[in-house]
């Protein structure tokens, strides 16, 4: 069974339920000229609390999918696990430039808001058991039952429908993701245990099985009950995997590596690797693997192979043992998404800051530019602003892109001017339609005439959030170039 986080709640996160949802905890803050780092964070900081109090309910911490501010309307439809992680997103985004300031010497937002933002990250992860649940998987290299994160919320913690499609990798690599960042702020070593665990459960899914010549198929699937391989199923694993590397650099701990026998392209094997190795391993491999597969000509990432007859998974028997039969779709599918290019960028820029190859470095400049190319669009909606597509989730996808060109900015500062772009449309949101500490789905555009139409969902207004946080902690690196 999956480890479960326990904690104390503290009578300061019970502010986070008991006050009225247009109320910000940072109101109190000092905000008299505040630097631009501050000026970002304290933005992060209230969309953060706001949006806490107006979509979750209860000490489970149910979280409503959309809460309309003119209305004050929360619906009835609860989030998903990959939206309900957009919050522990937006809270790690905030203790990140919380931590980063403070090193930094500006002491006085880390002193009054690190405490309370940890013990909310603890109660997230607590109530994010409602998505857990169990199950036995037959995957490429072996028979295992699993406790992982399922798409949709059980009436009661660990009590979540995981099975086949119920669960995807996806979710599972977003989560890793976040665990890791919450370790490396806070040193809880639960964090990092978890972490590892939904790790082990991805790469469980990498298709292991061998093609004519030896050499593996590759890729992961959306999830345990898909045939498809994702650029979102693959991409957002291979930063956190360079971030186990480097935890574990000079250290000898051990992990099982399962595999198949390139000769006889049946027989599996396993041996002992040192972990430092086995992650920075696989996220070379998953990274080259997306590269190869889904790189477009024009620069960009497509969404996915497809086209595999029959659709769902087959199983194999060898020697008497079933195992899940390789993948060989081939057609790619569109369109190119954000977030799929974003993910790719943070991949180059982890994997070129430890390897220092400079092929990773080179990737992530072409890409940089092509991605900027591609997907911002000058004057559409408003002149002197670049407009990101918003239909979909590409909100919170947006987001992704952003991080990943913060994440390039140290190797290559031509993405300055592609980060502003963000930091433009969230302030212009901000300064002209901020209601209730809500920003609008349409930073450029603002709300509609009609209140019943300003419904926001609860991972865009944590994206914001995120993306503000983020800037406070690039506006301090940049100034220290």
């Amino acid at each position: 069974m999956i480890i479960k986080i326990k904690v104390i709640i503290t009578s300061c996160l019970l502010l986070f339920i008991n006050t009225s949802c247009s109320k910000s905890n940072s109101d109190d803050d000092p905000v008299n000229e505040p630097s631009l780092t501050e000026q970002n964070l304290l933005r992060a900081m209230e969309l953060t609390d706001t949006a806490i109090n107006c979509h979750f309910t209860g000490d489970g911490m149910a979280m409503a999918r959309y809460y309309n501010p003119y209305t004050e309307v929360r619906s009835e439809e609860k989030g998903s696990i990959w939206m309900y992680t957009s919050a522990i997103e937006a809270v790690n985004a905030i203790l990140h430039a919380l931590k980063v300031q403070n090193e930094k010497g500006i002491v006085h937002l880390y002193n009054a808001h690190f405490e309370r933002y940890s013990d909310l990250l603890y109660r997230l992860y607590e109530n994010a058991d409602y998505y857990l649940g169990t199950f036995e998987l037959i995957s490429y290299t072996q028979t295992k039952e699993w406790t992982v994160y399922g798409v949709n919320r059980g009436n009661s913690k660990g009590s979540a429908l995981v099975a086949g499609i119920e669960n995807v990798y996806d979710d599972q690599m977003w989560l890793v993701r976040e665990l890791l960042e919450s370790y490396k702020l806070t040193g809880k070593t639960i964090y990092l245990e978890k972490a590892e665990y939904l790790t082990g459960y991805v790469l469980d899914g990498w298709d292991c099985t061998r093609d004519v010549a030896g050499n593996e198929l590759g890729g992961i699937t959306w999830g345990p009950g898909y045939v498809t391989k994702h650029a979102c199923s693959n991409g957002p694993m291979v930063s956190p995997l360079v971030w186990l590397s480097e935890l574990y650099q000079g250290k000898d701990d051990e992990i099982e590596y399962r595999y198949i026998d390139a000769i006889d392209k049946e027989t599996r094997k396993s041996l002992l690797v040192k972990k430092t190795e086995y992650y920075l391993d696989y996220a070379k491999k998953i990274y080259d693997w997306q590269k190869i597969n889904l790189l477009r000509p024009d620069g960009v990432y497509d969404d996915m192979r497809g086209g595999c007859t029959p659709g769902n998974p087959q199983t194999t028997s060898v020697n008497g043992v079933l195992y899940r039969k390789g993948i060989t779709c081939a057609d790619r599918v569109g369109p190119a998404i954000t977030y799929n290019s974003g993910t790719m960028l943070s991949g180059a820029a982890d994997l070129y800051r430890v390897t220092g190859n400079n092929t990773y470095l080179n990737d992530a400049i072409k890409l940089s530019d092509a991605s900027f190319g591609y997907f911002a669009k000058p004057g559409v909606n408003k002149q002197g602003y670049y407009t990101y597509d918003i239909s979909g989730f590409r909100n919170w996808f947006n987001g992704v892109l952003m991080r990943g060109y913060v994440d390039v900015y140290q190797s290559y500062a031509g993405v300055s001017d592609f980060i502003n772009t963000f930091r433009q449309n969230l302030d212009y949101g901000y300064n002209n339609y901020l209601y209730k500490g809500f920003l609008p789905t349409n930073l450029l555009v603002g709300w509609s005439y009609d209140k019943n139409n300003n419904k926001t969902e609860a991972m865009f207004n944590f994206a914001f959030a995120a993306e503000y946080a983020v800037l406070a902690r690039y506006e301090l690196q940049k100034a220290t170039d």
